[in-house]
């Protein structure tokens, strides 16, 4: 599944796909649980319906675990970031991630070490910019 083919997810989704990439697979009362542990105050059977939507959008695939259905997310974390990022992206800043990044960094007191790693980041894509621009000539 690529960012052009993730189904579009809501906040609500997205933080019952932390629960689930967190913890791997969880029964709905898990995840209800988890989501009242931090201070959501959502009913049990919002959760199931929220679930059962879903695995019907393709986010989600449940099993039969004796009694209980087992639900585990069927998009990796990075794949389902990449196409918010994208969306993001796209709608708020014209297509431009040098904007959004500036945006970013200008609203958040980015640590030292989140810093370095950016710094790492920029290195990074300027190494492989340099390979890439050697083997076109």
């Amino acid at each position: 599944m690529n960012a052009f083919s993730t189904p579009r997810t809501t906040d609500s989704e997205l933080e019952i796909l932390e629960i689930l990439w967190e913890a791997g697979s969880a029964t709905v009362r898990q995840v209800n649980e988890k989501l009242e542990s931090k201070g959501r105050n959502v009913g049990y059977t919002t959760t199931l319906k929220m679930m059962q939507i879903m695995t019907e959008k393709g986010l989600l695939d449940r099993e039969m675990e004796g009694r209980y259905h087992v639900y585990h997310p069927l998009i990796q974390a990075g794949t389902a970031r990449n196409a918010l990022i994208d969306r993001v992206v796209n709608a708020a800043f014209g297509g431009s991630a040098m904007k959004m990044v500036l945006q970013a960094l200008g609203n958040h007191k980015a640590t030292p070490e989140e810093l370095k790693e950016i710094k790492e980041v920029i290195a990074s894509l300027e190494k492989a910019q340099k390979k890439e621009n050697h083997g076109n000539q």
